[in-house]
């Protein structure tokens, strides 16, 4: 799966932890290995110029989705025998998420996250305008990101753990190669190594 990240915004954010978040999304609901997709960070007048340009709404807003390939049941890149797929373009506008992070009572980066799932679940073609339909997507993007942050929790605790692990065994000498006696050199390639 192809995932480009471009960061436009001017605020410093974990770019991968975003790509793993949209990755964690796409696995989830089946998408193709094969699909692409954009993610695209941008500052408060861009986002306001893409909202008013595509969704005639004024101001800016914190996600939007444009999909590139018509979603048709046989061409669902979420479909059991799809094939490539271009999905399209997410665009995040941090600037505009750091109210909504703080009002919720969570990180700028949890918000970028919840907001990726959102924008790759209308890349699938979920959308809430209905109230049936936004009790349908908003659930499953709630599912999506407690898992997705469930597994990152678990594998932060693992590497936190390794690294713990590795300190005790380096101070023990366990985690290093052996070491040659002074004036024992490497043999080299071609040269027989002495077995007596």
């Amino acid at each position: 799966m192809s995932i480009e990240i471009a960061n436009e915004s001017g605020v410093s954010v974990d770019d991968s932890s975003i790509v793993a978040a949209a990755r964690f999304a796409l696995d989830r609901m089946g998408v193709s290995p094969m699909a692409e997709l954009s993610v695209l960070l941008v500052e408060l007048e861009v986002m306001a110029t893409l909202h008013e340009q595509w969704m005639d709404l004024e101001g800016p807003t914190d996600v939007m989705a444009f999909p590139m390939d018509e979603l048709e049941s046989a061409r669902r890149p979420d479909a059991a025998d799809a094939g490539p797929a271009l999905l399209g373009d997410i665009v995040l506008c941090p600037a505009f998420a750091k109210d909504q992070a703080r009002t919720a009572g969570h990180s700028l980066l949890a918000e970028l996250h919840l907001l990726t799932v959102h924008g790759v679940l209308h890349l699938l073609g979920y959308d809430h305008a209905e109230p049936a339909e936004e009790r349908e997507m908003f659930a499953l993007q709630k599912r999506i990101l407690a898992d997705f942050t469930a597994e990152s929790a678990a594998a932060k605790r693992r590497a936190e753990q390794r690294s713990a692990d590795d300190k005790v065994l380096g101070v023990v000498g366990l985690n290093e190669p052996p070491r040659r006696a002074p004036g024992q050199d490497e043999p080299t390639p071609d040269e027989p190594v002495d077995q007596g």
